[in-house]
């Protein structure tokens, strides 16, 4: 048995301290609610109730509320007092600033709009006296007449043309920018449609007399828009329903009984019974031109030439003749007195003993040719050709100009410059009316050119015309004297034209312009001339070949082979000759045409 141990007093170890640590912990002070400190709620003690809607809840082992509770305590605790006055100076400072910017932003557009309309206005310029609306109706619509005006390179005719008489209704309304104006009695100033507006148009002439050169300038430049518009409306019908253009040839009706379907993606075809014509007669401007009192020679010539033009293209070459002739009449009617026998009524034919003819004389007597040759009368046009040429020859040179001004300085440069962008230029002064003996300028070399040019096609031509019928005639197979002298007429219109483009002032864009289409036409001319030429030598020496072996008369074989063999081996070296010039000559229009659109007024400014 083993002895009993002793027992062991058992040692209690005090793992805890009987008396508190000697920390000192503050409890925080209770806050006031009028004092703007910030309270961060980390003691789990506090000096007030603990209420979940004074603070936000945290995992230190405080009981969760429910999540309604919980957002509202989040959102009361968030919207303190500091953060309500910071939220009101941002959104004060936002509000500023939007309005600020929205301001600033206006004003831009508003500048950038004054400066597009500056632009338009020194491109097109309008008269002074006329108000702002139609001022820029007037220039919307020549812009709109630009081919680059839109991205698909279509002309917005329809548009067009309701800009224009809007701004002849308006110049012509007495209450607006027609004060003064002498209306001709019975005068009832028919109505028409417009778009969605009636507007009040007079078709009879008006007396411009108490208005200024420019007013009336600027009234027949929108009457000649006008008419410009109409012809290329002609053949368009307005459905009144829906306010759309179609062409005549898609309308449904009576009239039309096969109306050809519309392009994909637009408008259903409309109803005859809902369609009116699009535009007034071309008509109905040319002749208002033509009885309106106050515009000068030149203007009503252009427009009597235009009217003419138009009736041509409509298959009206009776009633154009006589509108040509009532252009000659107008032009030779302006002449001065004592000025007789410088035309002859019947022909068109310009004496040989002129010696005062007008430019607008030239203008007309021209236009008649070119009427005749388009009607294949050869046998008019040539004389009266060949006598305008004549007469141009006979023009005095122009002065000699004066050598230009030595630069200006840096400083006058700038403030002219300045002057020039902050200053609206004066409307641009009349040309002349055409009534002057005109002078022998690089314009009016250029012109007679295109008259050679006329002169040479004709020629050419007549040779063609007069080789057609006989089939045994030599002068088919052969090249006729008409063709060698249409060809020589034509290289020369070419060589003229292109060295006097090439030595033209840049300055004239007038006269530029009209080189390079004189240059133009007679290298298409040459070009088509001898490509003819060519073909007709090909078939010669086919035929040639075919009829080598055959028997033939010694008259009509003999003088055949001849001038076949004349011709053997010309006009490919010709032809060769003909396509590097005219890749020369293209490239040289090439480079004009761009030169002329930065020299053109119309750049940044209307600076050129």
């Amino acid at each position: 048995m083993l002895p009993p141990r002793l027992s062991i007093a058992r040692i209690i170890l005090n793992r805890r301290p009987l008396r508190p640590p000697n920390v000192k912990c503050n409890p925080p002070g209770p806050r006031l609610f009028t004092q703007n400190s910030q309270l961060l709620l980390v003691f789990r003690t506090a000096p007030r109730p603990e209420l979940p809607y004074l603070y936000v809840s945290s995992a230190s082992g405080f009981p969760q509320a429910s999540s309604s509770i919980q957002y509202q305590s989040r959102l009361a605790r968030y919207l303190t007092t500091e953060r309500k006055q910071r939220i009101k100076s941002e959104a004060k400072l936002t509000v500023r600033y939007l309005f600020i910017g929205h301001v600033i932003a206006g004003f831009a557009l508003v500048l950038l709009w004054m400066v597009s309309v500056e632009i338009k206005e020194r491109r097109y310029p309008t008269p002074p006296e006329w108000s702002f609306k139609t001022r820029n109706l007037y220039r919307t619509a020549r812009l709109m007449s630009e081919p680059n005006f839109s991205a698909s390179g279509l002309t917005e005719w329809p548009q067009l043309a309701n800009n224009y008489w809007v701004a002849l209704s308006r110049l012509e309304d007495p209450s607006l920018d027609g004060k003064d104006l002498h209306i001709p009695p019975g005068d009832d100033h028919r109505a028409y449609v417009v778009g969605i507006a009636a507007l009040g148009f007079s078709r009879n002439g008006l007396d411009l007399t108490p208005k200024s050169e420019e007013w009336r300038r600027g009234y027949y430049s929108a009457l000649m828009g006008a008419a410009q518009a109409a012809e290329n409306l002609d053949e368009e019908i307005r459905d009144t329903t829906r306010n759309i253009t179609f062409p005549l040839e898609h309308m449904i009706g009576p009239s039309n009984p096969r109306p050809k379907p519309v392009p994909h993606g637009a408008a259903s075809p409309p109803l005859e019974e809902n369609c009116v014509p699009a535009s007034e007669s071309p008509e109905t401007f040319y002749t208002k031109i033509l009885s309106t009192t106050g515009f000068n020679t030149r203007q009503r010539l252009d427009a009597a030439l235009a009217y003419a033009d138009w009736l041509d293209f409509k298959g009206l070459h009776e009633t154009a003749e006589e509108m040509y002739d009532w252009g000659l009449d107008i032009a030779m009617g302006a002449l001065p007195v004592g000025v007789n026998n410088v035309v002859d009524t019947q022909t068109g034919i310009i004496s040989n003993n002129a010696t005062y003819v007008s430019n607008n004389l030239l203008k007309a007597t021209t236009a008649l040719a070119i009427h005749h040759a388009q009607n294949n009368n050869l046998t008019a046009a040539l004389p009266i050709f060949l006598s305008v040429l004549r007469a141009r020859k006979q023009l005095s040179l122009a002065p000699v100009s004066e050598p230009p001004t030595a630069q200006l300085s840096n400083t006058k440069w700038i403030l002219s410059t300045a002057k020039f962008i902050l200053i609206t230029p004066p409307y641009p002064p009349a040309p002349p009316s055409g009534d002057e003996v005109p002078i022998r300028s690089p314009k009016a070399v250029c012109e007679e050119a295109a008259v050679m040019a006329h002169v040479g096609e004709i020629l050419f031509a007549s040779a063609n015309d007069e080789s057609k019928p006989p089939q045994r005639a030599t002068k088919r197979q052969g090249t006729s004297r008409k063709q060698q002298a249409g060809l020589g007429w034509t290289r020369d219109a070419v060589d003229v034209s292109e060295s006097t483009l090439t030595s033209m002032d840049e300055a004239d864009l007038d006269g530029r312009q009209t080189c390079a289409e004189c240059l133009k036409t007679g290298m298409d001319n040459w070009s088509a001339m001898v490509r003819k030429m060519l073909k007709d030598q090909q078939a010669v020496g086919s035929k040639k070949e075919e009829k080598v072996s055959n028997e033939r008369s010694w008259f009509w074989g003999g003088q055949t082979t001849e001038a076949a063999e004349e011709d053997d081996g010309k006009w490919e070296p010709e032809l060769q000759l003909v396509d590097e010039r005219m890749g020369r000559v293209q490239r040289l229009l090439e480079n004009e045409a761009g030169s002329r659109k930065l020299r053109k007024p119309g750049g940044w400014l209307g600076l050129g």
